[in-house]
């Protein structure tokens, strides 16, 4: 395997992890949080976990589906920020579960070429593994978000390793 196959194999890999790996704790998060705590707001500068799934469900869109994925931007951000209900957690789930399939489809389908290539998205000049750098990124950062409102509501640990030692040292 030439070198850039591998490493183009490399990161559309660890890509895919990440995002699954996001996608699996705002699931947990969500699975605790009663119909009522999804669209609350910590306060007036902060934004609900509905809002954050919204804002997630945008921002994979613009930059993988529609840039990345050369189909037309479709965002309403603004909408992200302002909707205070009107979709269940089950929803906003399956939302953004299918938002992220469509995204790792395309992810995984990139070619050199693509990943090379220059865009812009939102106002940036981003080549494809930037795009794609930025979607697991920011989905990183609204899933910490989402982890540590859920953890403030219910005042518990959520187990995300459970079973793992996490404690071992590296060799």
């Amino acid at each position: 395997m030439k070198e850039e196959t591998k490493l183009r194999s490399e990161l559309i890999s660890n890509a895919i992890y990440r995002l699954d790996e996001s996608t699996r704790m705002i699931e947990k998060s969500l699975s605790l949080l009663k119909e009522e705590e999804i669209w609350k707001r910590p306060n007036q500068s902060s934004n609900s976990v509905g809002n954050q799934i919204l804002h997630l469900c945008g921002n994979i869109g613009q930059y993988v589906i529609s840039s990345l994925g050369n189909s037309p931007d479709i965002r309403e951000r603004d909408k992200e920020f302002s909707t205070v209900s009107g979709l269940s957690k089950d929803e906003l789930l399956k939302r953004l579960k299918e938002v992220v399939d469509k995204a790792k489809k395309i992810i995984a389908s990139s070619t050199k070429e693509s990943l090379e290539h220059i865009r812009e998205v939102q106002g940036f000049s981003l080549s494809g593994v930037g795009i794609v750098l930025h979607a697991v990124e920011h989905y990183s950062y609204h899933t910490g978000q989402i982890a540590f409102w859920t953890k403030l509501l219910k005042d518990e640990d959520l187990g995300f390793y459970d079973g793992i030692d996490l404690n071992i040292k590296n060799e």
